[in-house]
């Protein structure tokens, strides 16, 4: 940054400074683009954009729709929509008689970097070591650690808000943590995946560990490039079944604005129990995968034998060890049998899903408020509960699971999300949102959190006064 532009001295600070680069952040840099009084920035310690890199397997695809890009379900006449950038490659005709509604996964990777390629205001290979707020000027300071060969290894920033975007983390189990520490151990992380894929279709016995999408996409990888009848595959969940995803058009209103706000208004309590129970919703198997991995082992067996493929589930890793030098000993607890058994096995992989990464190391100074279970307390516009002396405003994206549902991480409300931080951040509803986006009304009153103004709830007309047999 040069001493011209906003930011760099606390009397001329950035409107909002983004943490992280990832769709979420890349969504409200590009909502915030056209607004010409606000000035924004953000900073990624990653050389470039990447969308889970190591899991762009051949075949796969977004599961959802290809609206729910960047900004097309606030505004679908944005410049940095999915089909404007179809448009820029000269691709829009064949994705028209491709007629596909869910992208590949690779195309929504390239079309991210396209927009953070061509959207002033995000850097790159800069990385934020700490936030302060400074009560003087009211600003928020921010350490950051740029490359030195442009001069800039340490850079202070200043800015009236922030949003913080640093995504989540590979979670590895903690039996077989101590394994996956090791380069050359052959337990990696699904989301390391295809840098590995070599050597793991090289591996005499390969064992799958997780029953989400990311399991099932890998399992049918392996299973696909291995010879018939020597397969040597194990496929390992502790859910009670590989079960598929909720994807009923009435089941997907869970992932709508208007189930977030019910959620937010819940107790505590009863959203962490509700979190816990709607695991299919979000971590279960799209039915093409199921069928697919179906279909192949079907195809396995036409000759009169089985494949050498095995799939349980219920079944947890207790502890895990090495057997001589290249091999993995695990241990098996099957719940429902009550009953214990040991698998060795040349590789693992873990497709044991991710965690958010924890705020508390780079929001220290700030000591934001918690709940009952040390997680910071979020409000229904996304911000931060802080000591009040704090006039600045720090935003969270896909950090809030716990108050805002399964919805939180989901590609189809981030534009929404967005929308909802720029129009609290400006006090005006740059982006109309709607007042209504489900069929399903979540529980008795639909007045339930705050609705989409940039202050205060609005109530619709339809609704005031009506009565509950009006529904």
């Amino acid at each position: 940054m040069t001493a011209a532009e906003p930011g760099t001295t606390p009397e001329q600070p950035l409107d909002l400074l983004g943490v992280g680069i990832g769709p979420a952040n890349l969504s409200l840099a590009a909502l915030a683009h056209p607004l010409p009084d606000l000035t924004t920035a953000c900073f990624e310690r990653r050389p470039a954009f990447h969308w889970h890199p190591g899991l762009l397997i051949d075949g796969t695809t977004l599961q959802v729709p290809f609206l729910a890009d960047l900004v097309t379900l606030v505004d679908p006449t944005s410049e940095w929509s999915f089909l404007n950038y179809l448009r820029h490659t000269e691709r829009l005709f064949p994705f028209y008689f491709a007629e596909r509604f869910h992208s590949p996964r690779a195309e929504y990777d390239a079309y991210c970097r396209w927009v953070s390629e061509r959207l002033p205001g995000l850097r790159f290979r800069h990385e934020v070591d700490a936030v302060r707020w400074n009560p003087e000027p009211a600003v928020f300071e921010v350490d950051v650690t740029g490359p030195d060969d442009e001069g800039a290894a340490d850079t202070r920033v200043y800015a009236r808000h922030l949003a913080i975007g640093i995504g989540t983390a590979p979670h590895v189990p903690e039996p077989l943590r101590s394994l996956a520490r090791v380069a050359t151990s052959p337990v990696v992380h699904s989301a390391d995946y295809l840098d590995h894929r070599e050597r793991l279709l090289a591996a005499e016995h390969v064992t799958v560990v997780g029953s989400g999408q990311s399991g099932a996409e890998i399992f049918l990888d392996l299973l696909r490039h291995r010879p018939p009848g020597r397969e040597r595959l194990h496929w390992l969940a502790r859910t009670p079944a590989f079960a598929p995803m909720e994807y009923s058009k009435l089941g997907l209103e869970h992932f709508t604005p208007d189930y977030t706000r019910y959620f937010h208004a819940l107790p505590e309590p009863v959203r962490d129990q509700l979190v816990a129970r709607q695991w299919q919703l979000h971590k279960a198997i799209d039915h093409d995968t199921l069928a697919a991995i179906h279909d192949e082992l079907y195809r396995r067996s036409v000759g009169g034998g089985w494949p050498d493929a095995v799939l349980t589930p219920g079944v947890a890793v207790r502890t895990a060890g090495r057997v001589g030098t290249t091999r993995i000993e695990l241990h098996l607890d099957h719940a429902e049998q009550g009953e214990r058994s040991r698998l060795v096995t040349d590789a693992v992989v873990l497709a044991t899903g991710y965690r958010e990464r924890p705020l508390a190391p780079l929001l220290a100074a700030l000591d934001p408020r918690r709940d009952a279970a040390g997680r910071p307390v979020v409000d229904a516009r996304y911000r931060l509960a802080l000591a009040p002396e704090i006039t600045g405003t720090v935003f969270v994206q896909n950090a809030e699971r716990h108050t805002h549902g399964v919805g939180a991480p989901d590609l189809g409300l981030i534009a929404h999300r967005s929308a909802t931080i720029l129009n609290t951040l400006t006090g005006e509803e740059r982006y109309p949102l709607p007042e209504r986006s489900a069929f399903t009304t979540f529980g008795l009153r639909r007045d339930t959190g705050e609705r989409r103004g940039p202050r205060e709830p609005r109530v619709p007309a339809q609704l005031k006064g009506a009565s509950l047999r009006s529904f």
